[in-house]
């Protein structure tokens, strides 16, 4: 329901309900210490759509092009051990939603087994849910999501019953077209809960999310808001779709445009923000929802996920450890670098920390605020003791400060598929701080840290679950009975 938050949930010492106007407009502005109004930070969330470690100039790249993702390094912090919590759209993006790692809000899996969403799907995210945008829906802000949503295509599961006021964008990844599958729809642009245009026109994308996103940042420019910007490039296509101003500009092939007209997304919004006056009161993060997957070659370009070995849809570094920059011009220092481990669920906590807000207090959340890393204190450590990596809902490895632990797999996903951790019958333990592309087995020069691992593991899947355990702690998704697809009227 269009502009509804209508869903109870209980933040620490209280209860938000359907808030009105009045309400919300006498909660866009805090006090300082000395009872000074301050207005709350906007907030901007930039992600790519399978972009590699790699891929950009800040983070290595000597073949794309990407002048202002490149200046936000300089005017802001790379985060250089960044994790998405998954390696794959859907189950990624449900953990930044919510703060929490996809197996526990049963989002790892569509309801054929399968990794992600497809069209017409009779799952989603729940609603039940609270995610970054109700968090802070409940403290005023405008909220908005633009470009690529992949957490349900029906309408109990689209950013409108999500927290968000307003959406425009595609409710899946940009491959999924009936050329690919006779069965599916065309694949359809929405603008709030409506199609107005079927099949979208991809190549035009793009632009017309960095038009709708200044505008919405113009029209709530004397208000906190949020945007999350999800794009649908470089995408899931071997050769992505790019609008004509870049096609065959990059020396990378089609793959080196789309990033290339990421940059130049990144920095018309940045411009944006400048001639609103509105860059030291907004933090912007740039990232990628998993790393670049095989198969990019030829004339269509190379994603990289360097230094690190394996691909997007894998738990190899390379398909989940992807780059991020936070930039809040007078806030957070300039030309600043942290290697301490945080992950896509942390951005919930975080954002809920700066604006005032609480996190819900009856659900268990796994991101922690990582405010103190980027803020530049000196003294803060990651605040994950343990990080796991999934794939749907096997556990695959393990992290613990600079070790990894390699779980042995079995064959349950051993189905041809190339993107798979290369995992072999045996466990294997990786030193990451001396071996980033995972080649070197330690395990029995260090038994010790092998067996505290695997008390991790058994830990988590109990709670989260595995193929061998149902998961003590596990919200479920939502279902539809009869999905239908959306489609032009």
């Amino acid at each position: 329901m269009k502009n509804s938050f209508k869903r109870r949930f209980v933040l620490k010492n209280h209860v938000i309900t359907s808030i009105g106007l009045s309400l919300i407009n006498t909660l866009q502005f805090s006090c300082n210490s000395n009872g000074i109004e301050v207005k709350k930070p906007n907030f901007i969330f930039i992600l790519a759509d399978n972009m590699g470690y790699g891929d950009i100039g800040c983070f290595g790249s000597a073949i794309n092009r990407t002048p202002y993702l490149d200046n936000m390094t300089k005017e802001g912090m790379t985060l250089t051990t960044f994790y998405s919590s998954s390696g794959v759209s859907t189950p990624s993006r449900a953990s930044l939603m919510t703060g929490c790692y996809a197996q526990r809000i049963d989002m790892c899996l569509n309801e054929n087994g399968g990794r992600v969403l497809f069209p017409v799907s009779t799952k989603g995210l729940n609603p039940e849910e609270i995610t970054i945008a109700e968090i802070l829906k409940g403290k005023g802000y405008a909220t908005a999501c633009i470009g690529k949503w992949h957490l349900g295509d029906q309408p109990e599961f689209l950013p409108l019953n999500h927290g968000f006021d307003f959406f425009y964008g595609i409710p899946y990844s940009e491959d999924m077209v009936p050329t690919r599958n006779s069965a599916r729809p065309d694949l359809p642009l929405l603008k709030n809960d409506k199609v107005i245009q079927a099949p979208v026109d991809l190549s035009t994308t793009t632009r017309r999310y960095v038009k709708e996103a200044i505008r919405f940042i113009t029209e709530n420019k004397n208000k906190p808001f949020f945007l999350y910007f999800p794009l649908n490039l470089p995408g899931s296509r071997i050769i992505p779709v790019v609008d004509k101003d870049f096609s065959g500009k990059s020396a990378n092939g089609t793959y080196g445009d789309a990033i290339e007209e990421i940059d130049w997304s990144v920095g018309q919004i940045l411009n944006a923000l400048k001639e609103l006056d509105l860059e030291k009161n907004t933090m912007i993060v740039f990232t990628s929802d998993n790393g670049s997957p095989q198969g990019r070659a030829g004339s269509s370009g190379k994603g990289s996920n360097e230094p690190f070995s394996g691909y997007g849809y894998s738990t190899m570094e390379g398909g989940m450890r992807v780059p991020c920059i936070v930039q809040w011009s007078g806030t957070i220092k300039a030309s600043k670098s942290n290697d301490e481990l945080c992950t896509m669920m942390d951005w919930l906590p975080t954002f809920a920390y700066l604006a005032e807000a609480q996190v819900p207090h009856d659900r268990i959340i796994d991101g922690k605020n990582i405010w103190p890393l980027i803020s530049g204190d000196k003294n803060a450590k990651t605040p994950h003791d343990v990080f796991y990596y999934y794939l749907k809902d096997q556990l695959q490895a393990v992290r613990e400060g600079k070790w990894k632990l390699q779980l042995p797999l079995g064959n349950k996903y051993d189905d041809g598929d190339k993107n798979k951790l290369y995992g072999s019958s045996k466990l294997k333990l990786i030193d990451l701080s001396n071996d980033t592309r995972e080649e070197h087995d330690l395990s029995d020069e260090h038994p010790d840290v092998v067996q505290r691992l695997l008390q991790h593991a058994e830990k988590i899947k109990k709670e989260l679950g595995d193929p061998m355990y149902k998961g003590e702690k596990v919200r479920p998704a939502k279902y539809v009975e009869h999905a239908k697809p959306l489609l032009l009227e």
